[in-house]
């Protein structure tokens, strides 16, 4: 099922899977309870009992729902790290900026004991 695209158009309520490597298309008609199977060959379109039909869409859409949070973590798990690294290189320069300014310091302040 993983190299299979699911996309949907829940206000017409079709359901489209298709994969590519296994050269096949479903169309799940929702409204109608049909289901269209479609191989680089063939076309096939029955019409099923609504109970079966929506156990698949169930199927169907609790996969989608996995799939978009898997997305969402590798999403949220990049900007996570994202902003570690900027705090890490804020940090960073904060620590950089201090040591300068120290180092001024003791520039003036040696520069006014030599006077």
């Amino acid at each position: 099922m993983a190299s299979t695209d699911i996309n949907v158009d829940e206000l017409g309520g079709k359901y489209y899977l298709s994969n590519e490597e296994q050269h096949f298309k479903v169309t799940i008609l929702s409204n109608d309870y049909v289901i269209r199977l479609t191989n680089t060959h063939d076309s096939v379109a029955e019409k099923y009992d609504k109970l079966f039909v929506e156990d698949v869409l169930r199927a169907v859409k609790e996969e989608k729902h996995r799939r978009m949070e898997v997305v969402y973590d590798s999403i949220t798990n990049s900007i996570e790290k994202m902003a570690e690294r900027l705090h890490n290189r804020l940090i960073e320069s904060n620590e950089q900026e201090s040591k300068a300014v120290r180092r001024l310091e003791t520039k003036h302040i040696k520069g006014k004991r030599a006077n």
